[in-house]
């Protein structure tokens, strides 16, 4: 039995063929079937793992899964597979779109619009600045083709740096990334690895110049030394769409800060993140009744 939480689907139904699948509006509902499920479609807690002793199968809604990945998750049996690939276009968009409004200033233009006030100012180009992309997976590769586009510079730091890495001039490590970069993005997701490598040390090491921009996960970046960083000048600014604390606090300096520019983790929440994410999901159900290997298996131990 597969368990969906969301509302019915034709197409989930059609790749589920006879194989009995249930729409519910959250897993509770479903806790008269826990001991007769096979898979879930939702984010499931240790107390439901625990009372599913037949599930095998796991698909995330996120694309991140670090949420996902309980100590139990982990040390189970279960295939965990998640939604990556969904959100790669919009957020690599999102991404271009904080550059610019970085570059440009345009919270200065926004401003002044609402002062009905002509604010004439130099700003600058895009053109021939360096992009360092920390994270080479779907958000990263396609905003390394937007770059080009925009007749960017592109670093990238990757964690397979044997992997394929088109429009990406430069595989490098993260001190190179750091010392070159006039846009710094974050588009890894939040790991052990990665969590807190932005820290004190890691924003001395960028150009007073640059940006940092944030567009995966919370906490990648240390909040008390990004904005230490941000406050004396170390740096110049930041985009972040992705925050240690959401929803971001109303008391959070962040909010108020002249040179930060904030959105509320909402990057990839677009209608084509939403139809690839039920692409992803209709292929797996299909993928799982046929008994085929399924599309993003998640790495237990890397965490993505």
């Amino acid at each position: 039995m597969i368990v969906v939480v969301g509302k019915e689907s034709p197409a989930y139904v059609e790749a589920a063929g006879g194989t009995r699948i249930r729409f519910v509006d959250s897993l509770d509902d479903a806790a008269d079937v826990f001991g007769e499920m096979e898979a879930v479609v939702a984010h499931v807690s240790p107390d439901v793992l625990a009372k599913a002793p037949k599930l095998r199968w796991v698909h995330s809604p996120s694309a991140g899964v670090d949420s996902d990945l309980t100590p139990q998750m982990r040390a189970s049996s279960v295939v965990l597979t998640s939604s990556a690939g969904n959100g790669g276009i919009p957020l690599a968009e999102h991404s271009m779109l904080l550059m610019l409004m970085l570059s440009r200033d345009v919270p200065r233009w926004m401003r002044a619009q609402a002062e009905h006030r002509w604010d004439h100012y130099r700003h600058a180009e895009l053109v021939g600045r360096t992009v360092g992309i920390y994270g080479l997976g779907n958000s990263g590769l396609d905003l390394a083709q937007k770059a080009k586009a925009f007749h960017m510079r592109t670093l990238g730091v990757r964690r397979r740096p044997d992997q394929p890495s088109p429009y990406v001039d430069e595989l490098c490590d993260l001190d190179q990334l750091l010392a070159e970069s006039d846009f710094v993005v974050v588009t890894v997701p939040r790991t052990p690895t990665t969590a807190g490598v932005f820290d004190r040390d890691a924003f001395a090491r960028m150009k007073s110049s640059a940006y940092f921009i944030c567009i995966s996960r919370g906490g990648i970046a240390d909040d008390d030394a990004l904005l230490e960083a941000l406050r004396t000048g170390q740096i110049a600014g930041a985009g972040l769409d992705a925050h240690g604390v959401e929803p971001l606090p109303p008391e959070s300096p962040f909010w108020s800060l002249p040179n930060v520019i904030v959105t509320p983790h909402n990057g990839a929440t677009s209608d084509g993140n939403l139809r690839r994410s039920r692409e992803i999901v209709a292929e797996n159900i299909r993928r799982f009744v046929a008994g085929e290997p399924l599309h993003n298996i998640v790495d237990k131990v890397a965490g993505y």
